[in-house]
């Protein structure tokens, strides 16, 4: 069974309002093991409508309208449905009741009755939060029985029908236990062609099974790595965890330690995790960054244990005076090394980790924009007769000044993961 989701509204096309209904559904749809092929949007015009949900029910099982079922003008969607299904619509005396009671004796403005107004042969979904309730709307024609479900477009109210009401519907009308999962593996540091050119063994393994591999790259963070997999039956759940471990094993034999976590896991949480293992804790420097990469490490909770603060050194005065940076460019691979041990001593810290370099627009220090050094000191490996010494990292990013920064900060922590995987765990950890 597969079910496309068609989101009603013309601010959402204007853009006025994002559309987070339909990413939502998608993943209840995708939890209970129903496809969903198609997602549209759709304004508050009839005769769009109307030619949009016969697409949709010709491609479809069933539909998910989200939106358009309020009290206001242009609140169509019952209206759009009863011409789908050759219909007229009725008004529901239950619902009128729960109109009053919930208005709780003040007059009912006569607008909000048209929430009672239901295409002859639909069932009603009670609302638990708003006032407007939902609908299932059968739908009979040449390509089989098929099913239209009204959700209202408050993000609450919408949660509450789908997962009580629709989910369970469709599920029942699948006929058979299933779930479909995914899995993301955080990829860092390799360029999306490459990632896919590594995993291309990957792909041609899984052709013909319900598995499925894709590349989602992003500017500022990336590459995403998504497995995908569906498994029916009683264990379906199980099942599926068990295929998506398979895969992730297997991605990771062929992506080494470029893969730098999975799902929701940022590089500053890996970067916690790594640091708690060594037994080691760190302070930054940055400038071109303006103190994102400490906002970074301070998102993840539990932070204190292994960083120890940030300074945020953005005027050459900060540089020298604060951290000891020397006479001398502030822009360049020396001045970061003194950033980086000055801040590792100021604090107190094992690891100082620091960022100085140009996010544009202008030159600076005969350095052009997307020039960036990363310094990284008290590594063990970098200790030079007996002192701490510090390795840095030259940059080249391309972009506005925003993603330079963000690319920056990304780069800086994905080189300190880098590093702190080749030391060894403490004992205990």
């Amino acid at each position: 069974m597969d079910c496309e989701v068609l989101a009603i509204g013309s601010e959402l096309l204007m853009g006025q309002v994002v559309d987070t209904n339909s990413s939502w559904i998608g993943e209840r749809l995708a939890a209970a093991g129903i496809a969903c092929f198609y997602q549209a949007k759709v304004g508050d015009n009839h005769a769009r409508m109307v030619a949009a949900l016969r697409v949709a029910l010709d491609r479809a099982d069933a539909v998910i309208c989200c939106g358009g079922l309020g009290p206001t003008q242009d609140d169509i969607t019952r209206e759009a449905i009863a011409e789908v299904m050759g219909v007229p619509l009725v008004r529901d005396p239950e619902i009128v009741v729960g109109l009053k009671e919930r208005f709780r004796g003040r007059d009912v403005p006569d607008t909000n009755y048209k929430q009672a107004d239901v295409p002859v042969g639909a069932l009603t979904i009670k609302p638990v939060i708003g006032s407007a309730p939902g609908l299932i709307c059968p739908v009979k024609g040449p390509g089989g029985d098929k099913v239209v479900y009204a959700v209202p477009g408050v993000p609450a109210e919408m949660r509450e029908m789908v997962d009580g009401a629709v989910v369970p519907d469709l599920v029942e009308r699948a006929g058979e236990v299933a779930t479909i999962r995914s899995r993301f593996l955080r990829v860092w540091g390799v360029p999306e062609s490459r990632v896919a050119q590594i995993a291309g063994p990957r792909l041609e393994a899984l052709e013909g099974s319900p598995t499925t591999i894709a590349f989602l790259a992003s500017a500022t963070e990336g590459v995403r790595v998504r497995v995908t997999t569906r498994a029916t039956g009683s264990s379906a759940g199980a099942d599926a965890e068990r295929a998506l471990d398979v895969e992730e094993a297997g991605l990771r034999a062929l992506l080494g330690e470029a893969v730098g976590g999975v799902d929701t896991e940022g590089l500053e949480l890996v970067v916690g995790r790594l640091l708690v293992r060594a037994g080691l804790r760190l302070a930054v420097a940055e400038s071109l960054t303006g103190g994102m990469v400490g906002a970074r490490l301070t998102s993840v909770p539990g932070a204190s244990d292994w960083f120890a603060g940030d300074v945020v050194a953005y005027g050459s005065d900060v540089k020298r005076g604060l951290l000891g940076v020397g006479p001398g460019p502030v822009v360049s691979e020396r001045a970061a090394r003194e950033m980086a041990l000055g801040v590792a001593g100021l604090l107190g810290a094992d690891l100082g980790l620091s960022l100085t370099g140009v996010a544009g627009p202008a030159a600076q220090d005969d350095q052009p924009p997307g020039t960036v050094f990363v310094g990284l000191a008290g590594l063990p490996d970098d200790a030079v007769a007996g002192s701490p010494g510090a390795r840095v990292a030259r940059l080249a990013l391309r972009g506005q000044r925003p993603t330079v920064r963000e690319v920056a900060t990304t780069s800086a922590l994905d080189l300190l993961r880098r590093a702190l995987l080749a030391l060894p765990a403490q004992p205990g950890q």
